[in-house]
């Protein structure tokens, strides 16, 4: 009978990880783990039938994966959400978002100003660029109106457009 060793280890952060994986004739995985200072930080055996290596390191790898994934903090927590963030937007704050956009000159870098706008506000950018489209603003070119074409594509109309209009069933008259 002949028996088959793999080893391997691979360092994370301080800790050095050591895999050593035998056949004869049934699978034995063992794992230790290894801080900076020498103290023993990670171990565990797995004794598998030899038959059943592959599908059982697919499972593994998938659950290892899926636990680090859980573990891992997301990228925007609560805590470092603007702190506007998902409040609902005021008729003030959407008429002073539409002046200080039209204010700007085409010249200034649009992502550059809507940072600095979401900043202000404490909203997100992207926040910032979606009320945009909605309060009339063009949110491709500072200082832009949307157009009847852009309102379209953003799908966005009425009062979402910048302009107060009639109700739908006042004979279909707006008010610009």
């Amino acid at each position: 009978m002949t028996t088959t060793t793999y080893e391997n280890a691979v360092r994370i952060g301080s800790t050095t990880y050591q895999v050593v994986a035998t056949a004869d004739p049934d699978l034995s995985v063992d794992l230790a783990g290894v801080d900076a200072s020498g103290v023993l930080v990670a171990e565990g055996t797995i004794r598998l039938p030899a038959d059943a290596g592959a599908k059982i390191g697919k499972l593994l790898a998938q659950v290892l994966e899926a636990l680090g994934r859980l573990s891992t903090p997301s990228p925007l927590s609560a805590r470092d959400r603007p702190a506007n963030a998902n409040q609902p937007w005021s008729r003030d704050l959407d008429d002073g978002l539409r002046a200080d956009w039209l204010a700007a000159t085409t010249e200034t870098p649009t992502a550059d100003l809507i940072r600095s706008i979401a900043k202000r506000l404490e909203r997100s950018p992207t926040s910032i660029r979606s009320r945009l489209a909605r309060v009339g603003c063009d949110p491709d070119v500072p200082g832009r109106e949307l157009s009847s074409d852009g309102a379209q594509v953003f799908r966005v109309q009425g009062r979402d457009q910048g302009r107060v209009r009639g109700k739908p069933d006042s004979g279909g008259e707006g008010v610009e």
